[in-house]
């Protein structure tokens, strides 16, 4: 029997659950967009214990349907911008020893959302929300610290699991 499947469905519905437990928190800081990231939580993992491929298809199908379910159209669209840049460079740093899954978590944030205010920017077909960048990239530092320590932590605890 193939366990794919069953793992992809089982992250996915891990990945929502947490998107909709971010929902649910109240977390505003006066900057739209900024979110702590709890699904990027399971991304990380992922990326860490599966092949790339399959962490693109899982992020992606998380953004859609979190898209879909708690959010509208420009979400999705922001959030596929900032997510599969966030995968990228995650992936191309992940290699480097001197980089811990927390620096790798830091570096997925800022870019995610520094790949959210480039759609933004497209979208908007306006430079002026550069203004933004200085809390982005500490909202994504903060949150990437966060969601890197909790990832490190599970890693840790599934050291001889290979999905």
């Amino acid at each position: 029997m193939r366990k794919k499947p069953v793992y992809f469905g089982m992250f996915t519905a891990l990945a929502l659950i947490f998107s909709y437990v971010e929902s649910l928190i109240p977390f505003h800081i006066g900057i739209p967009g900024v979110k702590l990231g709890l699904a990027n939580l399971v991304i990380v993992i992922v990326l860490y214990k599966a092949d790339f491929r399959f962490a693109c298809l899982l992020s992606i199908t998380r953004i859609i349907l979190a898209g879909l379910m708690f959010g509208s159209l420009f979400s999705i669209i922001y959030s596929l911008a900032g997510g599969m840049l966030s995968l990228a460079v995650m992936q191309s740093l992940k290699y480097r020893s001197d980089l811990s899954v927390i620096g790798i978590s830091i570096a997925g944030a800022v870019f995610h959302n520094a790949g959210q205010l480039a759609a933004a920017m497209l979208v908007t077909e306006s430079l002026s929300l550069l203004y933004y960048t200085p809390f982005l990239l500490t909202a994504g530092l903060i949150t990437g610290i966060v969601i890197g320590a909790a990832a490190n932590e599970m890693l840790k605890r599934l050291v001889h699991i290979k999905f």
